[in-house]
């Protein structure tokens, strides 16, 4: 059944002003975690050679490296790199060709109604939201020009499990990417319990989840994802997390990105733009202690977010070239 999802989403900037209701904070996303233990390397096909790392307890913070043939240990800037992009440098990050590819082509996403207190309809959403992520990223990358793309796994759990990148659930963890194995990871029901108990008919708060994590397998493809790894290995933690955020940032622009190729067959109202924004800024870790600000403060986990939603093109999402001020 499809769902009520038909007004014309706004066009413009940021709305301004209070949310329409009184907010808590919402638990912040987790992102993407690393593995436990180095990930496995791709062949040019994009599939996954080697074992299964162990499993282990949930780290939001944890940084492990990636097992990187011959890693350049130069300084970790974000200066210009010279050669063909390649999977970690410096260039897939920064001036990769998925920032020339424009905005994402519309794949007609129309979605089935959530309803209130439904795991199976949850499920139903995210999973043919996923299908319609996977249609707009692979065109994209073919855009891009970009080889090996590979629509992820995913997980929607309703009870506890094990990943490569921890157990789950975890306290406030709601969503996370596994890049050890190519996975979405996202709780049916933590995922309403996270975002404060938001309307289910609000269905822009639950899609900017699963874009966000959806982002993290879009990065890793492109081999930004193992550069931001590449940075903060041995790094001090202010330089470790502000490539931490660079990364999380970027993700919420290119879910942003997608929400606004959907606009027509996924419409929000005004009310439904607020709240998905009103959302993300309540997700902000201005609050947390300076050593473990790795997300970004929440305007501008709702600024990137909006950005990307408003200017569309993906040249709009380049993190890596911004002002350490604007990925605070």
């Amino acid at each position: 059944m499809v769902g009520p999802y038909r007004r014309r989403p706004p066009d413009g900037p940021e709305p301004q002003g209070p949310p329409s209701r009184q907010w808590r904070r919402p638990a912040r996303d987790l992102g993407y975690l690393p593995p436990r233990r180095p990930p496995r390397r791709r062949s040019t096909a994009g599939t996954i050679v080697g074992a299964l790392g162990g499993f282990a307890g949930l780290c939001a913070v944890a940084i492990v490296a990636y097992s990187l043939a011959g890693p350049d240990r130069s300084a970790p800037s974000l200066g210009t790199a010279e050669g063909p992009p390649h999977a970690g440098s410096r260039q897939a990050a920064v001036s990769g060709p998925l920032y020339d590819s424009g905005a994402l082509d519309p794949v007609g996403c129309a979605l089935p109604a959530i309803r209130e207190h439904d795991d199976e309809s949850m499920r139903v959403f995210l999973d043919r939201l996923s299908d319609c992520l996977d249609e707009a990223w692979r065109r994209q990358f073919a855009k891009a020009a970009l080889p090996g793309f590979a629509a992820p796994h995913r997980v929607f759990w309703s009870e506890s499990g094990t990943s490569p990148c921890g157990s789950y659930p975890a306290p406030g963890a709601a969503a996370f990417y596994c890049p050890a194995n190519d996975t979405m990871y996202v709780g049916l029901g933590d995922v309403v319990e996270t975002a404060d108990g938001e309307p289910v008919s609000h269905y822009a708060v639950y899609a900017r989840v699963i874009a966000h994590e959806y982002g993290h397998h879009v990065q890793e493809d492109a081999g930004i994802l193992e550069y931001g790894h590449r940075l903060m290995v041995d790094a001090a933690t202010a330089a470790r997390n502000e490539a931490s955020r660079r990364i999380e940032l970027q993700a919420q622009c290119l879910a942003g990105a997608f929400l606004s190729a959907e606009r027509d067959s996924l419409p929000m109202t005004a009310a439904q733009y607020r709240a998905v924004l009103a959302d993300a800024r309540a997700r902000g870790d201005e609050d947390e202690p300076a050593d473990q600000r790795d997300h970004g403060t929440g305007a501008h986990y709702a600024g990137w977010l909006a950005r990307g939603y408003t200017q569309r093109v993906l040249s709009s999402c380049n993190t890596w070239t911004a002002s350490p001020s604007d990925v605070e």
